[in-house]
């Protein structure tokens, strides 16, 4: 089992640039961050009509905290206000939320509904009340929902039941979730799920969001789409009929929601499902040898690498300029069966594996992979992840980053968690506090996978005193 140089142990950015370089790992680090407003980071944006004053976003994320019926909970509006104190000015989708009730991941996720309208509301105007509160009456948020059905991964009514919508019979994800014969989702059920898009984007935008995110990244169901060659009928084969329900959907919102942004997380490209290996590692599920592998939106065709052009992922940005989108979210893979390359970290979740590659490698797949969409669509704005392995060399690749206009912004997720005053101490100069920085134990993920709420337990004192960080060290010491 590999082990990696922590992150921590370099203690300037030069040492840790040798590093990279001797690792042949390509992430671009700024020597300095100025602190007096002179930055990349502190740059002016443009985006949905109106001029935000950095480049810094806050990444959507499911907390697993919601009540039973899907409305926001206590934990979902402390989290919501920490984003919005973050200084960052985009809170690019805020949360993943569920279109319908079996499209939820799992029975805690958010619903965007008839009945949650009113807290949604609420939640978003506090959210711009705390960020006024911090930063001044001038200053403006713009905040996103983002609109999701989690299809194959559908947990609705147990988060320990899988109840799958799926695309297409996949022959390696049908296997590796338990869930063959496939739950194919038929054309009418597909065609249902359009005006539920759309409704759940009206909801957000008389709550007072100012874009949806209709999500198409890490083999949820509208993801999973963009893959479905064999799918016959009008929503499966050509590239065409792969897009056709998504083409539905946003333009439907366009014209039931004059004024709202509409956006996209995509996954710009995936590779081969993993599994834990008898080493405890991480290995590619098996495909005949020399066979090309086409469930791989963005991908070469081997399994494992980017399509150096990103030619369909290309072809999908492309798309959704005709439709007025503007920027994206960018990421790659899925934490369902690549969560290494989605998520590089050094310790693996409870029921994951050790890390095949080094983390710091697969941080620079989502670095390249955005200098690559940003030199094919130069007309594209984009949200940037993957940044959160750096630690306290986070700053130093965003500022670098931007600078080099290899991204518009720098979005963050776990990060936030354990540190949301990260963008306003990198802005105004100040110190990292090195006690809250996410240094990647993966607590906010191993938790629901245990069925607890999602939360920083290592460094958020918080979730410290709650009764479900000795439960989940419990857990954990088990798994060992």
């Amino acid at each position: 089992m590999n082990t990696y140089r922590k992150v921590a142990e370099f203690k300037t950015v030069s040492d840790f640039r040798t590093y990279l370089q001797q690792e042949n790992i390509r992430i671009g680090l700024a020597d300095v961050v100025p602190g007096d407003g002179t930055s990349a980071l502190a740059r002016p944006i443009d985006v949905l009509g109106r001029t935000l004053s950095n480049r810094w976003a806050i990444l959507p994320m499911e907390g697993w905290d919601c009540e039973d019926d899907g409305r926001p909970s206590e934990l979902t509006a402390r989290r919501w206000l920490r984003f919005a104190s973050s200084g960052a000015k985009l809170l690019y989708g805020t949360e993943a939320a569920a279109v319908c009730h079996e499209g939820r991941s799992n029975p805690q996720q958010l619903l965007c509904a008839d009945h949650t309208s009113d807290a949604l509301k609420e939640i978003c105007a506090q959210m711009r009340q705390t960020h006024r509160d911090r930063f001044g009456a001038q200053e403006e948020l713009c905040i996103g929902l983002q609109l999701t059905h989690s299809g194959r991964y559908s947990h609705p009514n147990d988060r320990f039941r899988l109840e799958s919508k799926t695309a297409y019979a996949h022959p390696l994800l049908d296997r590796k979730f338990g869930s063959s014969p496939a739950n194919v989702l038929s054309d009418a059920e597909v065609l249902d799920l359009i005006p539920r898009f759309v409704h759940a984007a009206e909801i957000a935008q008389k709550a007072g969001f100012d874009f949806v995110d209709v999500k198409m990244a890490h083999g949820y169901l509208l993801h999973e789409f963009l893959t479905a060659h064999d799918r016959p009928g009008p929503f499966g084969g050509s590239f065409e009929n792969r897009t056709r329900l998504y083409r539905e959907i946003v333009e439907g919102i366009r014209k039931a929601c004059p004024g709202l942004g509409i956006s996209s997380r995509v996954s710009l490209f995936d590779i081969l499902p993993f599994l834990k290996g008898e080493d405890g590692v991480g290995h590619p599920m098996a495909w005949p040898a020399g066979t090309p592998y086409p469930y791989a939106f963005g991908g070469s065709g081997d399994g494992m690498t980017m399509d150096p052009e990103l030619k369909e992922t290309t072809q999908l940005l492309e798309l959704m300029r005709t439709f007025g989108v503007e920027f994206i979210c960018a990421t790659i893979g899925s934490p369902y069966y690549n969560v290494h390359m989605q998520r590089p970290a050094y310790f693996p979740v409870s029921d994951g594996y050790a890390m095949p590659e080094h983390p710091l490698y697969n941080v620079s797949r989502h670095l390249e992979a955005v200098r690559t969409v940003k030199r094919r669509c130069p007309w594209l704005k984009v949200v940037g992840s993957g940044y959160t392995c750096l630690q306290e060399y986070l700053p130093a690749a965003a500022e670098w980053a931007v600078a080099h206009g290899e991204t518009d912004w720098v979005g963050i997720g776990r990060m936030v968690l354990s540190y949301p005053d990260l963008p306003a101490d990198v802005l105004a100069g100040r110190p990292l506090d090195r006690c809250r920085i996410c240094r990647t134990f993966g607590d906010c993920t191993n938790a629901p996978r245990n069925g607890m709420v999602s939360g920083c337990y290592p460094l958020d004192h918080f979730y410290k005193a709650r009764p479900e960080f000795e439960a989940l060290r419990a857990c954990k010491k088990a798994a060992r």
